[in-house]
């Protein structure tokens, strides 16, 4: 028996884990599908694209996206502890005032930036000068890059070249600009949830964690929430919990689990013989960063000799050097039309060649700069494939579904062409892998439809509202809350990793009835 259960120890789970623990009077189970994060690969930041596509991937597909002429889309995500936060490109974002301020104006009570802002700072750690946009003493290391590819310079100066100013910090006062990016690393190593949070809580005995077990339902008493059915190697298992049942597993598998155990749309439900226990629209409103990008040859080398022993040495001895890259060291927020309250696109650019949704093989010296719409209107959807838990969940982007969507990627692309053009990253061009063939708006979005592939930024499929109260409850039943990127009425301007550590943070408090943070 515990007395809380987190079902997901990615980047919400191992942060409730490690707080709710902290109370040395409660038992707190961690479950995790995948195994623990014991490869090198995880924590050598350059080495991220080799874990897509393997054990610590749930290998998801998308459906036959419309959008997108009818292709399926590669959508990697963490099955591992720090889940997601252990594959990602580090980049460290909380996104805009502006988001959190329109979920508080939706409803989302005490979600509106004053509100959250305490529970970013309590996360972090940062490693630059005092700030009063920073914390420092958290869990979570943030720190500037310890990589600074040349390429990546000139893509910083050939965007000033075309009129967007320099911005020292993107979690600043105002996001616009380009720049280096903040990242959570420490001492050159990934600095996951796993590694910040979880591995210190680690040694108390009052936290159990079980990884190689997939949840499979969740147990009820009448409307109660009383614990979790597991597969561990094909055993079965029970975990019962006294006080809650928390879902920490994603924008794709908290949703499945929920319409497993009977929460869900009922008629979709019953068509897969599941009786609906709440009549919820879980699974709706999914939302996602969707990202195209433009790859140029490059006779300046790059990230493709990464792994030199001399930068092994230099990695194992000083965490200094290439392999310390996140791959996406720079980038920048843009408005593409003037008026707009807010940018609606983020360029992250990579010194290295990027391609076939990151699993195109790096064959030469290159480099990608790709832009990704921050604020889509197109909204998808996650269901079941099947009521055997194992299935992959149906999962529909509807990418490029709404007019608005499809001529900002326009503007978007656009300006990456005016970017790299210019003459400090046009003299590092040899010839182009991945442009457009012509530059009419029609030639554009035809380019767009072929390349466009996930940011990995999934959000809203439970969201604050519909699907959970702004205590994170799961609408008509008790004992069962939902905390992670999938409880974002609305995606945020930017990479979803801190914001969904934030929304952990301040959940472990809603649970525990404490007060904010100061």
């Amino acid at each position: 028996m515990y007395d809380y259960i987190i079902v997901g120890a990615g980047s919400a789970g191992c942060v409730l884990a490690a707080r709710l623990s902290e109370d040395e009077d409660v038992r707190v189970l961690l479950v995790e599908a995948g195994p623990p994060d014991d490869a090198r690969e995880i924590h050598v930041p350059a080495a991220l694209a080799k874990l897509f596509q393997t054990k610590y991937d749930w290998r998801y597909l998308s459906e036959c996206e419309p959008g997108l002429d009818g292709r399926r889309r590669v959508l990697p995500r963490g099955r591992m502890l720090g889940g997601s936060s252990s594959m990602n490109a580090m980049v460290y974002i909380r996104g805009n005032r502006r988001d959190y301020d329109a979920w508080a104006a939706a409803g989302a009570e005490q979600w509106g930036w004053d509100d959250v802002l305490p529970y970013f700072l309590r996360a972090e750690d940062f490693q630059g000068p005092p700030s009063p946009w920073h914390g420092t003493g958290g869990p979570l290391t943030v720190s500037e890059g310890r990589s600074r590819h040349p390429l990546m310079a000139a893509y910083v100066a050939a965007a000033q070249e075309a009129g967007h100013p320099l911005t020292a910090d993107f979690n600043g006062p105002e996001q616009d600009g380009v720049g280096h990016y903040h990242l959570t690393q420490r001492d050159g190593l990934r600095c996951s949830t796993a590694v910040g949070y979880l591995r210190p809580a680690l040694t108390r005995p009052n936290l159990d964690v079980l990884t190689g077990a997939q949840c499979t339902r969740v147990l009820f008493d009448g409307d109660r929430a009383t614990g979790v059915e597991l597969d561990r190697g094909g055993e079965p298992l029970r975990r019962r919990a006294e006080r809650e049942v928390v879902l920490a597993a994603g924008a794709y598998n908290s949703p499945q689990l929920l319409m497993l155990s009977g929460i869900g749309p009922a008629g979709e439900l019953a068509a897969h013989g599941i009786t609906a226990r709440v009549d919820l629209p879980v699974g709706e409103n999914l939302q996602d960063h969707p990202h195209v990008g433009l790859t140029f040859l490059t006779d300046t080398p790059s990230l493709l000799t990464a792994e030199s022993p001399d930068n092994v040495r230099q990695l194992e001895s000083h965490g200094t050097g290439p392999l310390t890259s996140n791959v996406g060291e720079v980038g920048g927020f843009h408005r593409t039309l003037d008026g707009l309250e807010a940018p609606d696109i983020q360029v992250h650019a990579t010194p290295v060649m990027f391609h076939e949704e990151g699993l195109g093989a790096v064959t030469d010296h290159a480099f990608m700069v790709g832009a990704a719409l921050l604020t889509p209107t197109s909204r998808g959807k996650v269901s079941l494939r099947s009521a055997i838990p194992s299935a992959q969940p149906r999962i529909l982007h509807r990418y490029l579904a709404t007019e608005e969507d499809r001529a900002t990627m326009v503007r978007a692309v656009r300006l990456l062409l005016d970017i790299t053009d210019r003459p400090s990253l046009r003299k590092h061009r040899r010839a182009d892998f991945r442009h457009p063939a012509s530059l009419t708006d029609e030639g554009l979005l035809d380019f767009v439809r072929r390349e466009l592939h996930t940011l990995y930024h999934p959000a809203g499929s439970c969201a604050i509202g519909p699907v959970v109260d702004p205590r994170l409850r799961v609408h008509g039943v008790r004992g069962l809350r939902v905390v992670d990127a999938s409880v974002m009425p609305t995606v945020v301007r930017g990479n979803t990793n801190a914001p969904t550590i934030m929304i952990a943070e301040k959940a472990a408090d809603l649970i525990r009835d404490l007060p904010a943070p100061v």
